[in-house]
């Protein structure tokens, strides 16, 4: 392989080897049957249609038993192959900044009535009204995010929702625990530009930027056009200017309605961009803009009084959506606040690369099969989810490694921008030159099975979908629950 020829490639090369020695180190139990499923995964010729095809390819050197043997009763040290995760390179932008994304994606298990731990997943349809919730396991991955088109991610973290599970709470706990990670990796140092979370609609951005303001990150997220945000409080000066006779000084400014344009002033800061497939790009920021807080939901155990988070509001407008459909203005909030206008470019910029993780799930899902298995327990399907995070690591890792295998109706790429699918397609070439540390199997026997005509006396559990927590509505409540 030429590739392997320049320093580069040769650097590249061992970052790989070094990765998959690091991987199989975790593998804690049924380690050659786990590791030799992921590269299964990576060199299936074509989409993956059911975990047992995959004991058919010559990269997994098992039986069909082996591999819902690792599934099932397999074991990961998940710990460690996050700390692997988060010492990897990672894309960064322009500016040395790394751009991080969380966001949910469903497992649907419908006809699952003895899987536990399902939840009510909401699905799109092809109309607003279509909308549906379907029984199914949720997954909340986080991930980096390169500059530029392009539908590469490179994921550091995924947990599963369960009934118990507030989901702000633990998207937070999974931040947290993912920065504190990169920074002992030392992917952040002292001086370097705070990193970036990007969040769609649906997380409360608010409640997230308080709880990790301890951090070095920035947290950018949609809010639904019809919020209502508040002005910063006039100062003493300005208060009893306005009110000579004195009174208690307001918390809150006026109010920001996003629906109604007559509460906007003149935005602090415009921007007007030229991009490639939504014409120009208008955004207008306006500065210090909060929400007004209330005790309940998140905040209904917070002691004292509540707090003010300030951050500056974006309004991004662009000519047309891809397609010439019309695009409706999209409105972002910041925790940061004096944004300039290249703060305010790279917040929208950063926005719109967050839809590069809908890539990948579709990659996850159309390619490499991630909701096929129909495994029963929750813990074969998180092993499952992990083995999907390695390969797809493998193959960011060796995207300048592997030589373009297009199909005939295909257009050419240059080297370096290979999407995921064709990288996938050269990867049973570069596994020759990698590192191999999974064993060969050792010859056994089939186990006896059940005795024939004696049928299975334990049927399986069935178990309930949704929430088993009702969480109190006031505080009231809240204590004499015990909370």
């Amino acid at each position: 392989m030429s590739l392997l020829n320049d320093a580069a490639g040769v650097e590249s090369l061992k970052v790989l080897s070094l990765f998959r020695n690091d991987v199989y180190a975790c593998l804690r139990a049924r380690a050659d049957a786990l590791f030799e499923l992921a590269d299964a995964l990576l060199c299936e010729p074509g989409p993956v249609r059911s975990p047992v095809d995959l004991s058919l390819s010559p990269e997994y050197r098992r039986g069909h038993g082996a591999l819902y043997g690792a599934l099932n009763h397999g074991r990961i040290g998940i710990e460690q192959l996050r700390q692997v995760l988060a010492g990897l390179p990672l894309p960064r932008w322009p500016d040395g900044r790394i751009v991080l994304a969380v966001d949910v994606s469903p497992w649907l298990r419908a006809d699952a009535p003895c899987s536990a731990e399902r939840l009510f997943c909401h699905v799109y349809g092809r109309a607003k009204s279509a909308s549906q919730f379907i029984p199914g396991w949720p997954y909340s991955f986080v991930a980096a995010l390169e500059m530029g088109r392009t539908s590469w991610t490179a994921p550091l973290d995924v947990v599963r929702l369960g009934p118990t599970d507030d989901t702000t709470a633990v998207t937070a706990t999974q931040l947290r625990e993912v920065i504190e990670r990169l920074i002992a990796a030392g992917q952040w140092c002292d001086g370097d530009p705070d990193l970036l979370i990007v969040t769609d609609a649906g997380y409360d951005i608010t409640r997230l930027a308080y709880v990790l303001r301890d951090l070095p990150v920035e947290l950018l997220g949609r809010i639904r056009s019809d919020r209502v945000l508040r002005h910063p409080a006039p100062t003493r000066e300005e208060f009893l200017r306005a009110h000579p006779g004195g009174g208690r000084p307001p918390k809150h400014g006026g109010e920001f309605a996003l629906a109604a344009p007559a509460t906007w002033p003149e935005p602090a800061v415009s921007t007007l961009t030229d991009t490639t497939h939504y014409g120009k790009a208008e955004a207008s920021a306006w500065d210090r803009l909060h929400p007004r807080l209330t005790h309940p939901a998140a905040w209904l155990d917070h002691e004292g009084a509540l707090p003010i988070i300030e951050g500056t509001l974006i309004r991004l407008k662009v000519e047309h959506l891809p397609g010439d459909r019309d695009a409706p203005a999209v409105w972002l909030w910041s925790s940061k606040t004096g944004a300039t206008g290249a703060d305010v470019d790279r917040c929208w910029q950063a926005f719109l690369r967050r839809f590069d993780l809908e890539h990948t799930y579709r990659f996850w899902k159309q390619t490499l099969g991630w909701t096929r298995p129909k495994l029963r327990a929750t813990q074969a399907a998180d092993r499952w989810t992990w083995l999907l995070i390695i390969a797809c690591t493998q193959l960011r890792l060796g995207r300048r490694l592997v030589e373009d295998q297009r199909h005939p109706w295909e257009k050419p790429l240059p080297h370096g921008q290979l999407i995921p699918a064709r990288v996938r397609r050269g990867f049973r070439n570069l596994r020759t030159a990698l590192a191999q540390p999974a064993s060969a199997p050792k010859p056994s026997r089939p186990g006896p099975g059940r005795p024939p005509g004696i049928p299975n006396r334990r049927p399986a559990p069935r178990y309930d979908v949704g929430k088993t927590v009702k969480r109190s509505r006031t505080l009231a409540a809240l204590q004499q629950s015990g909370g």
